[in-house]
């Protein structure tokens, strides 16, 4: 890539592999691919805290991000406040909650959806939904080390209000941020252990359910597959986390495995394996160019 200044919307996962999603400068979307080996050399230009990334339009055939006409610094999580008035994505998450939606998005939620439960390197567990169409990709890029459907229900308002259910009944979270799951890593519970938490939350929630009116959704067991790409991260025993902001300066990250959105990178310190957070580039302005990280003294765990 060239030395332009690009905005980040984000790490996301396709059945090739994770990538960074890029906006350019003169409007177009780009992507990184972010496979073992690749090269990830920036400088951070933003001159806010974080930009706009714009809204979404929502369609019976899905999504469509629209960038935002002002390239206007947010205000309200990853948008201006101009953005997040004209955003229908917004809608999906409160749908069950009552008031008009647009047709587009009614039509959108009439598919089915799945309810799951995941867990992440330390043993945090969380209930949340996917779309049919999205069921794996989703706790891919969610960077869930083991996890169960319990549900699958006829549309996406009723999938919401089962999650707020299982969310109430077993106190589980409907979201981990990702600057935990990242830090997780560097000290993940053994496979087994993972697995014996995420099917004792699920059989708790399929319990909860299963005492409930079924009102046409069904519970189901299914395990999902975790991707073998996250092996390599999981492999690497003693990666530190990246020790210098990516919200700021230059970095040179030679990627190593990806995991959700942590990569286990290298650096030109040879030797040195860090984990990165990545989630940290959305909404921010990088450049891509010959940098390198200036690390300050990491000494790398024996164990």
């Amino acid at each position: 890539m060239t030395d332009s200044t690009y905005l980040c919307s984000g790490t996301a996962w396709d059945e090739e592999g994770a990538f960074l999603r890029l906006e350019q400068p003169g409007g177009g979307r780009v992507t990184l691919r972010l496979a073992p080996g690749t090269e990830l050399r920036f400088r951070n230009r933003s001159e806010s805290a974080r930009y706009c990334l714009g809204y979404e339009l929502v369609r019976d055939e899905g999504r469509t991000s629209r960038p935002c006409p002002d390239g206007a610094a947010a205000e309200r999580g990853y948008q201006c406040k101009r953005c997040f008035f004209h955003d229908e994505g917004r809608l999906v998450h409160n749908s069950h909650r009552g008031g008009e939606l647009p047709q587009g998005l009614r039509s959108y939620l009439a598919r089915p959806q799945w309810l799951y439960i995941a867990t992440f390197a330390d043993g945090t567990t969380k209930v949340g939904t996917a779309a049919d169409r999205r069921k794996v990709l989703r706790l891919t890029e969610q960077g869930a080390l083991a996890a169960q459907y319990v549900a699958r229900a006829p549309n996406g308002v009723q999938v919401r209000v089962l999650e707020d259910e299982i969310s109430a009944a077993l106190s589980l979270p409907q979201g981990v941020r990702a600057a935990n799951k990242c830090a997780a890593l560097a000290a993940a519970l053994p496979d087994d252990k993972l697995r014996a938490i995420n099917a004792e939350r699920a059989g708790a929630a399929r319990t909860v359910l299963f005492d409930r009116e079924p009102d046409g959704f069904e519970v189901v067991k299914e395990t999902w597959m975790r991707p073998g790409a996250f092996e390599a991260v999981l492999a690497e025993r003693g990666a530190v986390m990246y020790p210098l902001p990516l919200s700021t300066g230059a970095h040179g990250l030679i990627i190593r495995g990806m995991l959700g959105s942590t990569a286990l990178a290298a650096t030109d310190d040879a030797g040195l394996s860090f984990l990165v957070d990545l989630s940290v580039l959305k909404g921010q302005k990088i450049g891509f160019g010959a940098f390198r990280s200036d690390l300050p003294a990491v000494q790398q765990p024996l164990f």
